[in-house]
């Protein structure tokens, strides 16, 4: 059995989509969502698809061994960040190299870094007259959406785009692409 544990701070709408591709398959498993948020909506959907969740805080994360731990028990073929906004603490990277993937809406190196997610980096696209936007899979290392490309999709920008219908399509390709990657990884 291959388990994947999904770190998420918002909706989880890619975590349940992962779920969702995952589910008729006997030989991969979500073992845990963790979530930096504790009113993120992750954390109903989790509930819902009855996955183990938990809450943590920055210390926790940033000061304790209790998530490097766990994730050292739970030994994942694959870690996902789906959506979370802090930066990943170096301990943990170097414990699971080559097995923390990032989903990053832009095609990186454009519009990453701290601070570069969500509707920023769609402002930013439409701000700057992009013609191409899309999403960057990509392992995660000890900078922020620099480490090695993994996949890259895209989608046009047109002239009428609004960073909410931008981001409709960005989403689409995230849920399109996300666990196909992962399965991939996995094999």
């Amino acid at each position: 059995m291959k388990k994947i544990v999904i770190f998420a701070s918002g909706s989880g709408s890619n975590a349940e989509r992962i779920y969702e591709y995952f589910a008729q398959n006997d030989l991969i498993e979500i073992a845990l969502i963790l979530t930096n948020n504790p009113q993120a909506g992750v954390l109903e959907r989790a509930k819902r698809l009855a996955v183990p969740s938990i809450v943590f805080d920055r210390k926790t994360l940033y000061k304790t061994d209790f998530i490097q731990v766990l994730l050292q028990h739970i030994n994942p073929n694959l870690i996902i960040l789906a959506g979370f906004l802090w930066k990943f603490p170096d301990k943990i990277i170097s414990d699971f190299p080559n097995k923390i993937i990032n989903i990053h809406p832009s095609l990186l190196p454009k519009y990453g870094g701290k601070g570069m997610y969500g509707m920023h980096v769609h402002r930013a696209v439409i701000s700057d007259k992009q013609k191409q936007s899309g999403i960057t899979i990509h392992y995660v290392n000890e900078h922020y959406d620099q480490g090695e490309v993994i996949h890259q999709a895209t989608t046009d920008v047109f002239s009428n785009d609004t960073p909410e219908s931008l981001a409709q399509r960005i989403h689409n390709l995230e849920y399109e692409f996300f666990p196909k990657i992962i399965q991939k990884l996995l094999q």
